[in-house]
């Protein structure tokens, strides 16, 4: 394979290491996160017996294979984040409890490499320990084995693992297994490809951490493999697996899956400068964005499959959004923009993550939405049996999914090109960083998303000279998404007012960036500030759903009417275009965070109508509650 290491993104995130928040919005979540949800999930792996499989695995215990064939991906993810928090703040309780978790882990791996527990523990104790789906043998249904899908969870954690202690216990157990599948698969070796992507993102890590190109080359040929018939029968739509990844040009199949192979096309596209794969996710990019996309980031409308529906097909009541899939959209977005540099892809990202991903999990940090509805009744179960959040799934790939994202948010804020610094996302943080030799601090004080103001101070060791580029969002230019999907009723947008140690300057926007280039001094300081009136958004007519509705928007944050709040059914809400819309400050009810206001709006004669945000539903009990409601 002929592959070219030198290339690379050409931009590269400012790590989370060097970002530090400390703002009332995602300061919290993210010490909820580390304090309750990282011990939370390791709690509900021992108690579901996902790391037992592992000791039962390696004969350290006895007992049968528990749960479903995928169940090792969990407890990977689970290391994952709390190694992120190793990183931010050391924990020796929690890393020594790590180091026992993956010493039953390297434990459980063949001798060979291959670590697959099922498996593993059928050989040694019988079939009936087989989980359903897994394959009679090794790599014979990869299609739905998630042997490959598994460990490539494992090539993420490892790299977690070594990259905040240092160690390489775990790190040596992925290359082993990396080694077998490099030995194993390839073009002069076995054709296949797995059935649930995510292999490939894994394998581009454990290339970065350490050089070696075969790993590289492995998830090269697994995305290019895809959609050839080489002695095997393809899997189809469901898995992206029904033509070449070069000739696909529409989001299709389970959703979560496309996510991963689109985040993974576009590493390998990256690091080999293959241009038909970056053409190819650009263009099934602009299907995402035009025909697919919810209001909230989210993506994948139908239950059946998990799935992307048809262009428009946009249900609200039985949308899946499937939290693990907003969370694959902002990976494929984040990956995007450090191609194209282009602030659309970052839209999309804050989009997802303030709306389709934050609802995924509770402020108690320890229940979790599975698929992420625009509509409930209140009596359709949609959450895997129930109408509200839970504590945890039989299917649980989401809960672990959450924690590593909220540990590694710091990493999306900023990124850096040459003597170019991105602001990408509005936080309170402080941050370091290295242009042309000089050490340059930024401290950004904002109370975004409620607020749109915006100050940055910057802090270099010498007078340096760099670009500073600060994403003006869509929503501030009167666009909700690229493209016609959404659109704002009122095409009026306020002027966005940007100034340098207190002087106006006329924003140049390009690429949906502010660009300021000067040799900064330490104490310079530049304020944005950014007008957040609520906006209502209508749908593109084909969206049949949304015909006659209207939503609501402020600033990043989509809205939602639920039931506590109003004296009538959130169904029969009707908003005219011409009533007053005002914020309200102010905590709702029980909710105890501090991260929820809501937009009252008044109207004439009352009674009024009370809208919170999307992200904050399903807190006060099971009711009803609606994105869209009816335009009067």
């Amino acid at each position: 394979m002929n592959t070219n290491s030198q290339k690379d993104y050409p931009i590269t995130p400012i790590p989370f290491t060097q970002v530090r928040l400390t703002d009332e919005f995602w300061q919290p979540r993210m010490e909820t996160n580390r304090t309750v949800t990282v011990p939370y999930n390791l709690q509900k792996c021992e108690e579901t017996g996902r790391i037992d499989n592992f000791a039962i695995a390696a004969g350290l215990m006895e007992g049968k294979f528990t749960g479903i064939r995928f169940n090792d991906s969990d407890i990977f993810k689970v290391i994952e984040g709390a190694a992120y928090t190793l990183h931010t703040h050391p924990d020796p309780e929690l890393d020594v409890y790590l180091d026992a978790i993956i010493a039953k882990i390297a434990a459980a791996q063949e001798e060979d490499g291959y670590l697959f527990t099922t498996r593993t523990i059928a050989e040694r104790l019988g079939p009936e320990n087989l989980a359903s789906d897994a394959g009679k043998t090794r790599w014979s249904y990869l299609k739905s084995s998630h042997e490959l899908y598994n460990v490539g969870h494992m090539y993420e954690a490892a790299v977690a693992h070594y990259t905040a202690t240092g160690k390489r216990n775990f790190l040596d157990v992925a290359l082993k297994n990396a080694d077998l599948i490099a030995a194993t698969f390839g073009p002069d070796k076995l054709r296949d490809v797995p059935g649930h992507e995510e292999i490939e993102i894994g394998l581009v890590k454990l290339y970065r951490v350490t050089g070696q190109q075969k790993y590289l080359d492995l998830a090269k040929f697994f995305v290019e493999e895809r959609g050839h018939a080489n002695g095997r029968e393809l899997g189809g739509e469901y898995t992206q697996d029904h033509k070449p990844v070069a000739e696909q040009d529409e989001a299709i199949g389970h959703a979560v899956r496309a996510g991963y192979l689109y985040a993974g096309i576009a590493d390998v596209a990256a690091l080999t400068g293959d241009q038909a794969l970056i053409t190819a996710i650009d263009r099934i990019w602009e299907n995402v964005v035009t025909k697919k996309l919810y209001l909230t980031g989210g993506i994948g409308a139908r239950h059946q499959g998990e799935a992307f529906g048809d262009a428009y097909e946009l249900p609200n009541a039985t949308a899946y959004n499937e939290t693990c899939a907003a969370i694959a959209n902002i990976f494929w977005n984040h990956r995007l923009f450090l191609l194209h540099g282009d602030a659309k892809y970052i839209d999309i990202l804050e989009r997802t993550l303030y709306n389709g991903f934050l609802a995924g999990i509770a402020f108690n940090g320890k229940e979790f939405f599975y698929p992420n509805p625009l509509e409930s009744d209140g009596v359709y179960t949609f959450n895997h049996g129930t109408a509200t959040r839970q504590p945890w799934f039989h299917c649980s790939c989401c809960p672990p999914n959450v924690e590593r994202l909220i540990a590694a948010l710091p990493g999306y804020v900023y990124a850096q090109r040459q003597d170019e610094i991105y602001v990408n996302l509005f936080t309170s943080n402080e941050s370091t960083f290295t242009i042309a030799g000089s050490n340059v601090s930024i401290t950004q004080a904002t109370r975004y998303p409620w607020e749109g103001t915006l100050k940055l101070t910057i802090t270099p060791d010498a007078p340096t000279a760099f670009t500073l580029k600060i994403r003006i969002p869509g929503w501030a230019q009167g666009q909700p998404v690229p493209g016609n999907l959404y659109r704002y009723v009122n095409a009026e947008t306020p002027g966005i007012m940007l100034t340098l140690n207190g002087t106006p300057v006329p924003p140049e926007v390009t690429q949906g960036f502010a660009t300021l280039h000067r040799v900064w001094q330490a104490g310079d300081v530049v304020t944005l500030v950014l007008p957040m009136p609520a906006r209502r958004v209508i749908s593109h007519p084909q969206v049949t759903e949304n015909v006659g509705k209207v939503a609501l928007e402020r600033g990043p944050l989509v809205y939602c009417a639920e039931w506590p709040d109003n004296d009538r059914s959130p169904f029969n809400i009707v908003l005219s275009d011409d009533v007053l819309l005002t914020t309200d400050h102010r905590l709702l009810g029980p909710i105890s965070d501090r991260t929820t206001n809501s937009i009252t709006i008044i109207q004439t004669p009352p009674p009024s109508t009370t809208f919170i945000p999307y992200y904050a539903w399903s807190h006060r009990g099971v009711g009803e509650m609606v994105v869209w409601v009816k335009r009067g």
